[in-house]
């Protein structure tokens, strides 16, 4: 019996090698590349009058050899410079430490405040109720305490 040309028994595996390839990537023009490259190496294969005994098992198998194979090297690319580079949580930390130091150095009626907007409450409707002061009072001390921080901070650095 003679086996019919290698275009004529690839096609019928084109559907299933595509949908396989669509799970196996990111993107649709990924997929198709991925097939495209696992055809032209069962084409080479049955050229070269290699015997393959499951043509689909083998193209399933040739189509996750190469997504993987990808996925190394991928994986394994050089970093870049914008890549390499992360920002540190040190300095922010620090500057929080020094934000915090500087707010118990206030005097109290500012920091009972300032407590009140580090712990969340950032409305002054509602640091006003918290407190018992009048809105007008927290205001005027946010706006002291916030104006000293700056100058504290500012002198710092």
């Amino acid at each position: 019996m003679t086996q019919r040309p290698t275009a004529l028994r690839l096609v019928p595996l084109i559907p299933l090698l595509t949908r396989r390839a669509r799970r196996l990537s990111r993107t649709r023009a990924e997929a198709e590349d991925l097939v495209q490259d696992t055809l032209l190496s069962l084409c080479q294969r049955l050229r070269s009058g290699g015997e393959i005994d499951d043509l689909p098992a083998y193209a399933m198998r040739t189509l996750s050899n190469r997504a993987r194979r990808t996925w190394r090297i991928e994986a394994t690319d050089e970093l870049e410079e914008d890549h390499a580079l992360t920002q540190p949580d040190a300095l922010v930390r620090l500057d929080c430490a020094d934000t915090l130091a500087a707010i118990e150095r206030l005097p109290q009626p500012q920091r009972q405040l300032m407590d009140l907007v580090v712990s969340g409450e950032t409305s002054p409707r509602a640091l006003s109720h918290a407190t018992g002061l009048p809105l007008g009072t927290v205001m005027s001390r946010l706006a002291r305490a916030r104006a000293k921080l700056r100058l504290e901070l500012a002198e710092e650095t």
